[in-house]
This record gives C-alpha cells, structure tokens and sequence, in this order.
C-alpha cells in the first residue's frame, strides 16, 4: 500500500465529511459506502445494523450516533429525488468500519483513520484532560491511563497466551517496533539517551503518550474482538496496531514517536500544585 493512495483515502474521509447547523460533525451513509467501496446500498445496510448493536453492547445511546434521514440523490439529468440514508456520528463511523468487509482495502484504511480521530476525540472531550492546561498535567494524566490500560493489554496478551515474562517483553517490542519504525525497547532507550533502569513511558511528553496509549487500547480490543490466539498471533497483531498508529501520525503530519523530544522523569514533577487525582504514584512498564 503505497502512501498516496494511503493519504488520499484519508483525505477523502474528510472530504465527505459534513457539519449540521448546531456545527456538529456528521457523514451521510450513501457517501460513506461509495467511499467504502459498496457498490449496493443495501449491503451497507446490513453493516449499520451491525454498528447498531455494537452501539448498544457498548452501552451508547443508538439516536445519538445513528440518525435515519431523506438524502438528495441524483438520478440523471439534472433531477434528484429523496432518498433513505443515514447521518452518522464519528463514532457510528468508526463501528461501521469496525463490521464491514475486511477484505477492502479502503476499509483497513478506514478502520485507522476513524480509530485514531474517534480515540482523539474522546480524549479531547474528556473533562477530566480538559481542565489540565499544562504539559506536566497532560504527561501524569496520560501517564496514568497508560499505566491501567498497559495491565488490562497484560491481561489480553495473557488470554491470547503470552504468558511467561519473557514472552510479554517480546508482546512488547512488536507493539514498539510498529509504532517506533522498527526500534525496540533497546534501540528507543538509546535514541532518547535513556539509561537501561530508566522506563520509557516516563520519559515521554503528553503527545508521545497519547500515541502510546493508542497503541496500547486498540491493540487490546483486538484481541479481544478477534480471538486472537498465540503468541506469534498476538506479536503480530501488536506490530500492525503500532504501524497503522505510525502511518496516521505520518498522514497527519505529526512528528514520529522517535523524533519527539526526550522528557524529564515524571517522577521529578513537583505534584504539590497539580489536581490530586494525578498525584498516585505511576505503575511501571515500558
């Protein structure tokens, strides 16, 4: 897959993109599936219901993300006429991609573009983050969640069989040789200047833990939405979550993880004038 046709289906997700008179982002269904590739309308259709139910299994609200609505559609000449179609959420966006046909290669690319923008989303408009206005607040906060959710990618790898220590540190490396251009936990520390007692994730600024925290979340509701099994399942599955993480850095124009610049310790950070709830002590982890 070559980068411009990479960066044209991204560009196209935005193009087909709509704002609604309250200045809400929205996407028609019918524009979506020709992005899609879904020559029949009514095959789409069967993959909206499927976001549906997810929607509900996630406990969302299905009206607030799948709207049924008339859509212009052009039938010749000139002349239009109404027709059944949807206004989706970007949220509604990122289930569809999640059922629709693997196969297309249009779709991979979807499925990263509205993960990433619907993950940054949501770390936008968390309150919480929100109220944080400075970069050390943004780090311990990040910092954080990373901390929860790398023992709940422990936990998946585990399912999927990643079980000894040693087999976890090697889980881990392909999750960073994707994100990081092929460097390991080794080839990072000695980019960054780390000593070997030193842990990554606390060296990192808030964007470079966001990446992170991406890699780390859509890795783990991989495996768990495909079953994966095995170790070599498992690695390979963390190694493609952190490239397609890299590839919409790169899409977006953002600077790649290895490029950013090397923190002082979160540790340092003096916690007397930050929110309490970022006080706690981080876990450990690379």
């Amino acid at each position: 897959m070559t980068k411009e046709l990479s960066n044209q289906h991204s560009s196209l997700f935005e193009q087909i993109k709509q704002t609604d008179e309250n200045g809400n982002e929205f996407w028609g269904a019918r524009a979506l599936a020709k992005a899609l590739d879904y020559t029949d309308f009514r095959n789409f259709l069967s993959v909206i219901e499927k976001a549906k139910e997810a929607c509900l299994n996630s406990g969302q609200q299905v009206k607030d993300h799948i709207v049924e609505l008339n859509e212009m559609v052009a039938i010749g000449s000139g002349a239009k006429r109404p027709t059944q179609s949807y206004k989706l959420s970007r949220y509604a966006c990122y289930l569809i991609v999640q059922n629709a046909d693997p196969s297309k290669e249009v779709v991979a690319l979807g499925q990263t573009y509205f993960a990433v923008q619907t993950r940054l989303q949501e770390i936008s408009k968390m309150e919480e983050y929100n109220r944080l206005s400075s970069e050390d607040e943004k780090r311990l906060f990040l910092r954080n969640e990373m901390a929860k959710h790398n023992a709940q990618l422990a936990a998946a790898a585990k399912d999927a069989g990643v079980v000894e220590p040693i087999d976890y540190a090697i889980f881990q490396n392909h999750g960073y040789k994707g994100l990081y251009g092929g460097l390991d936990a080794k080839a990072i520390h000695k980019k960054k200047g780390l000593k070997k007692t030193q842990q990554i994730l606390d060296h990192m600024g808030s964007t470079e833990l966001a990446a992170n925290l991406f890699r780390a979340t859509q890795t783990e509701e991989k495996l768990k939405r495909e079953n994966i099994k095995g170790k070599h399942k498992a690695n390979k599955t963390h190694h493609e979550v952190g490239k397609k993480v890299r590839k919409t850095i790169m899409e977006l124009g953002g600077t790649m993880p290895e490029d950013l610049p090397t923190a002082d310790s979160i540790k340092n950070i003096e916690n007397t004038n930050l929110p309490k709830q970022l006080n706690p002590k981080t876990k450990s982890g690379n």
